[in-house]
């Protein structure tokens, strides 16, 4: 078993198609303050994600206090954010910002199961920055090359997130390489990006 460190752990690059497969959450101690990983079914854990796109809505859905839902777009589908009073710097950068607008945000996997027992994943975010197209592309292409990277270790002898994945779910990596790519191809396409002709230029 993996030692558990006092420092904030990595925020893993994800799509939201990888994101929303998985499902399973475990921890490595049974400390009670011990990380939950979320298992990527690439084969990885995430404990922290870090996801840029275009923030497409946004709604207090609070009954008593205000609770923002966000939905946000990538190249190959959606994640959905949510952020409340213990999120207050999340919960107020997503009350003030316009849709659409590119977002980076950093947060933890939150999931959620259904009453027809499915699971539902979500972001719980630590931040919110509004970022432009160059940012999002940079993420889009880093992204991809961390994706890759996961696939093309996933049958490396030595990969126990690989073999969790394996046991957990059912779940071919050739559809997060094709996904990968596909997000790849977009970049390349005027029409995909609806913003890019009013984000502002990258600095030099």
């Amino acid at each position: 078993m993996s030692q558990s460190v006092p420092s904030r752990e990595v925020a893993r690059r994800v799509f939201a198609e990888e994101f929303n497969d998985a499902g399973y959450t475990f921890k490595e101690s049974d400390d009670e303050r011990a990380p939950v990983y979320l298992l990527l079914p690439t084969g990885e854990r995430a404990n922290r994600v870090f996801v840029v796109g275009t923030l497409t809505e946004k709604e207090d859905v609070g009954e008593d206090s205000e609770y923002w839902r966000g939905r946000i777009v990538d190249p190959t589908g959606t994640f959905f954010v949510y952020a409340g009073q213990y999120q207050p710097e999340a919960a107020s950068a997503l009350r003030e910002l316009d849709a659409p607008s590119y977002v980076a945000i950093v947060g933890k996997p939150r999931t959620f199961e259904t009453d027809d027992g499915s699971i539902n994943v979500s972001v719980r975010p630590e931040s919110i920055t509004e970022v432009n197209a160059a940012t999002r592309d940079r993420w889009v292409v880093e992204t991809a090359q961390r994706t890759l990277e996961r696939i093309d270790s996933f049958d490396d002898e030595g990969n126990e997130y690989a073999r969790m994945a394996k046991e957990q779910y059912d779940l071919p990596t050739d559809a997060y390489k094709q996904a990968a790519i596909g997000a790849l191809e977009s970049l390349d396409t005027e029409t995909t990006d609806e913003l890019a002709s009013d984000a502002p230029e990258p600095e030099p």
